[in-house]
């Protein structure tokens, strides 16, 4: 077979949601903090059948928020930010949103509520009257002041909310504790319909003696006769089983990568490589 003919591709479902993270914290890129969020959003996102496009490090650097937050709001994506959400003086992210949409900040009213819900719950636990207008609680309102037109995300733990803005963009505080059932509860409240029934899978083979170069057409061919699934290629030159090698493969949803899985071996057959062990994942 050739792989550089033309066909008519056989499989085509629609693309799913693409989805990107972004981790804010000086704490995380100084190594003060190891990061949790990266591995959690892909089992959260593993669990509803989705699957993590891209993600972003940041430092609790405003210009640099402000500029990964205006490509956010322009991709169309469905983005976590998590972190910076505070009112210290090191948490920018609310207001790096709102200028990265050219929005004032309000006080959300309904954050409002739940932000003195909560001073009130501390109060009682600690045993002494809550005072509303005492400094610290006047300034503990600040976590609710949002972009204007913004969404609130309930927050579980301790009722302080997050938001969302232009309906495709979260906010989320970062502790794991919190963030985490907030995303959940995003997902589960707003994207539902782009959930996906059928198991995401990878099929692969290691190949010894080749070369990404001459694998490429073959990669593109599968590509474009498959466009529900991905290739994938991941070279090692030290694997302490399989030494130099190339794993090929393909992933997706079972029975897309099933079929193009299939006709990769049969077009792998015309090269002159020594294969490996297959793998499943």
């Amino acid at each position: 077979m050739n792989p550089s003919k033309t066909t008519t591709p056989i499989d085509r479902n629609p693309a799913p949601l693409r989805v990107g993270l972004i981790i804010i914290g000086d704490e995380i890129l100084s190594g003060k903090r190891a990061d949790k969020h990266l591995p959690k959003f892909i089992e959260i996102l593993a669990a509803r059948g989705l699957q993590l496009a891209w993600a972003e490090y940041l430092g609790d650097d405003p210009v640099r928020i402000t500029d990964s937050l205006q490509r956010a709001f322009a991709s169309g994506d469905v983005v976590f930010s998590c972190g910076g959400i505070g009112a210290t003086p090191d948490d920018h992210t609310r207001q790096c949103a709102g200028k990265a949409l050219g929005r004032p900040l309000v006080l959300h009213p309904e954050a409002e509520r739940l932000i003195r819900e909560r001073m009130q719950d501390m109060a009682r636990e600690q045993g002494v009257p809550y005072e509303p207008d005492r400094a610290d609680n006047v300034h503990r309102l600040n976590m609710g002041v949002f972009p204007e037109g913004a969404d609130i995300i309930p927050n579980p733990y301790n009722k302080i909310p997050g938001f969302r803005c232009e309906q495709r963009v979260h906010f989320l505080p970062g502790f794991p504790v919190m963030a985490w059932p907030m995303a959940e509860w995003v997902l589960d409240t707003h994207y539902a319909d782009h959930f996906r029934s059928l198991a995401l899978v990878e099929k692969s083979i290691i190949l010894f003696g080749a070369m990404e170069s001459t694998l490429t057409p073959l990669m593109e061919h599968i590509e474009a006769r498959h466009p529900a699934i991905k290739v994938f290629s991941l070279p090692s030159v030290d694997h302490p089983q399989w030494g130099r090698h190339i794993e090929l493969g393909v992933k997706g949803e079972g029975p897309a990568v099933e079929l193009a899985y299939a006709e990769l071996m049969v077009c792998l057959q015309s090269f002159d490589l020594q294969m490996g062990p297959e793998l499943v994942r």
